[in-house]
């Protein structure tokens, strides 16, 4: 998941040198980078759920698209921010990076950073990086406020919530998680078989659920496989203890510039899948203290 940087609150970031140590293809335009990062600033501490920051100005194959974009603007090209998929415990910090689409008259601009990241084969690069950064993480006493937590996540949503689950599976948290992730088609889905073996390995702490757009025929994909978008009605059947489960929502919102046009245009924005879901939840009387967001547009 990505999204251009915002200031974050956490204590100060550092920058490291990081090696592209492998790059897999989830799904035919995201990747997974593996990044061994040099441990001159010292160790890295990190919790599941943040975000690191990428310079794009860094980039040689980028100068001319950077000045391009900077004269559109009218203003410099700021880091873009990714979604750790990694979880503290494990080796490597990763990040999944989709290649997002440029449709004219929808997007305003031609994504910079994701296409390079994701198809410039880059195993053996070396960049720099900053982190560690944002609130998108549990709380330290979670296990005092609920025992199960709602990740509800669309698309490349799913990065954050994914490192927040393995990292709390890791430590043995008295939690359930019910993972609900919303997609076009099967093939879309990310960390699908990883997801799948946290599922079997647990199956009293983790319960999968997905939801599909696009596909003609979802049954042939299972029982946990449900047809259409994130709907009220899904969520009643998944929030039984709505007055004690902390959720977890990570998806596409309504951009500033989605917001701008509806101003200039005097109509409403369309939502999008955040305020969807935040409409739904709210319906369902789950107050705002209890609900995490993390948006991208």
């Amino acid at each position: 998941m990505s999204a251009e940087a915002t200031p974050s609150r956490a204590k100060r970031p550092v920058e490291y040198e990081a090696t592209v140590t492998d790059v897999r293809m989830e799904t035919h335009d995201t990747a997974t980078l593996l990044l061994e990062l040099g441990s001159g600033a010292g160790p890295l501490d990190y919790k599941a759920g943040q975000f690191i920051n990428i310079d794009p100005h860094q980039f040689r194959a980028l100068a001319h698209q950077c000045v391009y974009l900077q004269e559109q603007k009218g203003r410099k090209e700021p880091p873009r921010s990714y979604s750790l998929a990694s979880a503290p415990h494990e080796r490597h910090v990763a990040i999944t990076v989709k290649d997002e689409e440029f449709i004219p008259g929808v997007t305003r601009y031609p994504p910079l950073l994701s296409p390079l990241l994701v198809h410039g084969r880059l195993v053996g690069a070396k960049l720099k990086v900053t982190g560690f950064m944002g609130p998108y993480v549990l709380p330290d006493d979670v296990t005092e406020r609920t025992d199960h937590v709602l990740h509800i996540v669309a698309g490349s949503g799913a990065v954050p919530n994914f490192a927040i689950v393995k990292d709390a599976l890791h430590r043995g948290l008295k939690l359930r998680h019910t993972f609900l992730a919303s997609n076009k088609t099967w093939g879309d889905i990310l960390y699908r078989e990883e997801l799948a073996e946290l599922e079997r390995a647990a199956p009293d702490r983790v319960r999968v659920v997905h939801t599909l757009t696009r596909e003609m025929d979802e049954t042939k994909y299972g029982a946990q496989v449900r047809k259409g978008r994130v709907a009220e009605a899904l969520l009643h059947e998944l929030i039984p203890d709505r007055d004690t489960c902390l959720v977890y929502v990570c998806g596409p919102a309504i951009t500033p510039w989605d917001r701008r046009k509806a101003l200039e245009t005097r109509t409403p924005a369309t939502p999008r899948f955040m305020e969807a879901v935040l409409g739904h939840l709210h319906e369902l009387g789950i107050p705002d203290k209890r609900i995490k967001r993390e948006a991208y547009g």
